[in-house]
């Protein structure tokens, strides 16, 4: 099964340094020993070693409660990147997490969330909604985000977490999971969650992965104080390197357009897209950022010719990805500190 579109990656048993220290870590806590949108970034170790330090603090260990007020269920926090993975029309990581809903145990809400109902339990399903709504910048669903304020860094983490995986996913991987797309029937997907039943219900020992990472920074302050936000800092300097990989026209053209975009998947007749021939760099970051899964063979071709390399294509979607994160991240750091402005510390 090609699952690579546009790289040829590191794979954990010719990984080395870093890279190998994070793969390793990856099987022990994820349970997925190469999780394909991870390994199509380890051109680049300081892209790889940062989304899995993000992946990891806010969904699998879900903060470090440093608020004291008990911490997010998984099946909580599987619902934000689903929810999240179905406003950005990433099948990849739809079927993933409905899988890993069905580890956690919750088969039921797995395959109502995969046939587009709505989870039983009203509070599941608002976590559900908000997760979708996060894409939509002007959404009501994020005036009164639907947990109290000891849970917004696992689920703010686990939200950007996913619009940056969902991005780098469409971009640069094909849809399937499994050998001849096998996760489309139901018995499969349950036999694939039950398999991680184990790892996914184990607990972490949060800040772990950042010990991957070179001087991460605190981080924002919705991530209060738990090891998400230094990771998110990590990611954020790692992905915004991709900048230097665009002239100051492209550069400025790519962020204005992220900058006023009001969550939609672009039209088919997308005037704002840059040319292919005359400007590939700012069309594969735009597509990265608004509508990755419009990404094409010959978008890619027209721009990595040499001297750009797996590395250079890597670190420019990510660039793309990460300025829509951005702008995802500036509205929802503002409604966390308005809608908690007025809850006790």
């Amino acid at each position: 099964m090609a699952t690579f579109r546009y790289t040829d990656p590191v794979h954990a048993k010719s990984a080395t340094g870093r890279t190998a220290d994070a793969y390793a870590q990856m099987a022990d806590d994820f349970g997925i020993a190469e999780p394909a949108p991870l390994v199509t970034l380890s051109p680049a170790p300081e892209l790889f070693t940062a989304t899995w330090a993000l992946l990891r603090e806010a969904l699998l260990v879900g903060g470090d409660d440093a608020f004291g007020s008990g911490g997010t269920t998984r099946t909580d926090r599987e619902l934000v990147a689903v929810g999240v993975s179905l406003a950005n029309r990433c099948p990849f990581c739809v079927n993933a997490h409905t899988m890993m809903l069905h580890a956690t145990g919750d088969h039921r809400v797995a395959e109502r969330v995969l046939r587009g109902e709505q989870p039983e339990d009203p509070a599941q399903a608002r976590l559900l909604a908000w997760g979708k709504a996060t894409r939509a910048v002007r959404a009501p669903e994020l005036v009164s985000p639907p947990f109290p304020r000891a849970h917004a860094p696992a689920h703010i983490g686990t939200a950007l977490t996913f619009h940056f995986i969902n991005r780098v996913a469409s971009s640069l991987i094909t849809e399937a999971i499994l050998p001849c797309n096998a996760q489309r029937f139901r018995a499969v997907r349950s036999i694939g969650g039950r398999t991680l039943q184990k790892t996914v219900r184990r607990s972490f020992t949060p800040g772990d992965s950042l010990s991957l990472l070179d001087d991460p920074q605190p981080g924002p302050s919705w991530a209060g104080g738990t090891p998400i936000g230094p990771a998110y800092a990590a990611l954020r300097d790692a992905a915004t390197m991709g900048a230097g990989l665009l002239d100051g026209a492209d550069l400025a053209l790519v962020r204005t357009e992220v900058a006023a975009w009001d969550g939609a998947h672009p039209p088919p007749a997308w005037e704002a897209l840059p040319d292919r021939a005359s400007r590939p760099g700012a069309r594969l970051a735009l597509l990265a950022a608004l509508a990755p899964y419009r990404i094409t063979d010959e978008d890619v071709a027209a721009w990595k010719k040499p001297p750009f390399s797996d590395h250079c294509l890597v670190h420019l979607i990510a660039f793309g990805a990460f300025t829509a994160v951005d702008r995802i991240e500036s509205v929802l750091a503002a409604q966390y500190s308005t809608h908690h402005a007025k809850e006790p510390s």
